[in-house]
């Protein structure tokens, strides 16, 4: 049998049981453990292992997944996102659409913060969507606002998913994070500056809120909120990144020291209750055992896949289309964002690095742009209709009112507003890389 062909059939049997319902994790290992004994015999067990204890459990930068969650998940329990935006609702709630510029700022913050698309939608929307629509918001500005605001998570350091990326590309995890700074706030404020312009030319879309209300509240309270639950939680995240960036500690240690100040700013705000600290712990055990056993089944999928000769068979087969350079990248990209309407994030980069990367080099791409490129297409699938999880994560929240046509509708202009930031990052690399440079030369 072919290379070929073996790889064709790897690839139909993960799509016909992923279809059928069965978890990722388990059709990866399962088709990987199936062909491998097949077409390499019983030997291909010695292969799984080695991938498992060498190049997943002994991969030490993998702790920094779970020490990012659990900081993450112990700022959310610590309540600055409802303290910052009630904050930003009395500074911003004067002018029109400064409510949904609040929205987004606290967005960039438990972007900053938590790094998980799904924790961050729900909560904003949670805590945001229905005060938005009882100060009059449009339906699809608010579902809008709330799914891209949340999918930044993606892309503003410290995220979860870059850490595995540069891990997984064999990048220094400090350059990729820093690459991640100027496209991510970019998206933000290209974000803020569209709900502003918009609502200022139509402020029936986003009305200011009342004076009379704005008054309830003294400046000096409101001054004295914003410090505390933005500035205390900013300067966390600036020094766990500064630590990274200039080298005094790798990701791994600058992310158990940002874990420990995330359970001091618990104490400090007065958050702290055993409950609230055990289901902190077990959404953390959750998160970080679903990334890892994602990561186990790829590997053993992509271990297989490779060692049978299908990673090769693929780059051949597209690099002898006869595309150009530029004609290649957008046919992967594509794929990419199909892809990540179905398949999770951790394993569609294990599936797809080993075959994309080899040819990104081969076509001479800086690779720590490439990865930053392909952030921002993961990033789009979330939003995409009608499979992106954003999508699905604001539905499942059923707030009332709202139906998938305002969801859809909604999203539509980040869309726009996101392809336009890839033009911009496709067209000038150096945006991308400035900062690396910078820091790293």
């Amino acid at each position: 049998m072919s290379v070929t062909l073996i790889a064709i059939l790897m690839l139909l049997a993960v799509i016909i049981f992923f279809f059928l319902g069965h978890p990722l994790a388990f059709v990866l290992g399962g088709v990987g453990t199936i062909f491998g004994f097949f077409v390499m015999g019983p030997t291909f067990f010695n292969t799984f292992m080695d991938r498992i204890f060498v190049g997943i459990m002994g991969n030490f930068t993998l702790v920094t997944i779970t020490l990012f969650i659990f900081m993450g998940n112990l700022l959310t329990i610590s309540g600055i996102a409802d303290r910052l935006f009630e904050s930003l609702r009395y500074f911003l709630g004067p002018i029109r659409g400064g409510l949904g510029v609040a929205v987004l700022a606290v967005c960039i913050m438990l972007a900053a913060c938590i790094g998980i698309v799904g924790a961050a939608v729900v909560t904003v929307g949670l805590l945001t969507g229905p005060m938005l629509l009882r100060y009059g918001y449009q339906k699809e500005l608010t579902m809008g606002m709330i799914a891209a605001g949340g999918t930044l998570g993606l892309m503003i350091p410290p995220s979860i998913m870059l850490v595995v990326m540069g891990d997984q590309a064999g990048l220094p995890v400090s350059n990729v994070l820093a690459a991640a700074i100027v496209p991510g706030f970019s998206l933000a404020i290209l974000y803020m500056a569209y709900v502003r312009i918009r609502c200022g030319l139509h402020p029936e879309l986003g009305p200011p809120i009342p004076a009379e209300e704005i008054a309830l509240m003294p400046f000096s309270e409101r001054l004295m909120d914003f410090i505390i639950y933005s500035l205390l939680p900013l300067a966390l995240i600036v020094g766990v990144m500064g630590a990274i960036f200039f080298g005094f500690a790798s990701p791994t240690q600058a992310a158990g020291i940002g874990a420990s100040l995330a359970f001091v700013l618990v104490l400090l705000y007065r958050r702290f209750t055993w409950e609230e600290f055990k289901a902190c712990l077990y959404q953390t055990a959750k998160a970080s055992t679903m990334v890892l056993i994602i990561m186990v089944g790829a590997s053993c999928f992509t271990g297989i896949f490779l060692g049978m000769g299908g990673g090769t068979a693929v780059v051949e087969t597209l690099t002898s289309l006869g595309l150009s350079k530029w004609g290649l990248y957008f046919v992967m990209m594509i794929l990419l964002v199909i892809l990540g309407c179905f398949i999770d994030w951790v394993g569609l980069i294990f599936l797809t690095f080993p075959i994309f990367l080899p040819i990104a080099r081969l076509m001479g791409f800086d690779m720590v742009w490439f990865v930053i490129m392909i952030a921002m297409y993961l990033q789009i699938s979330f939003l995409a209709p009608p499979f992106g999880y954003a999508l699905f994560y604001l539905a499942g929240m059923k707030i009332e009112g709202i139906n998938w046509g305002h969801i859809y509708r909604g999203v539509l202009p980040f869309l726009i507003l996101q392809l336009i930031g890839l033009m911009i990052f496709t067209s000038f690399p150096d945006l991308v890389l400035f900062v690396p440079t910078v820091l790293y030369g």
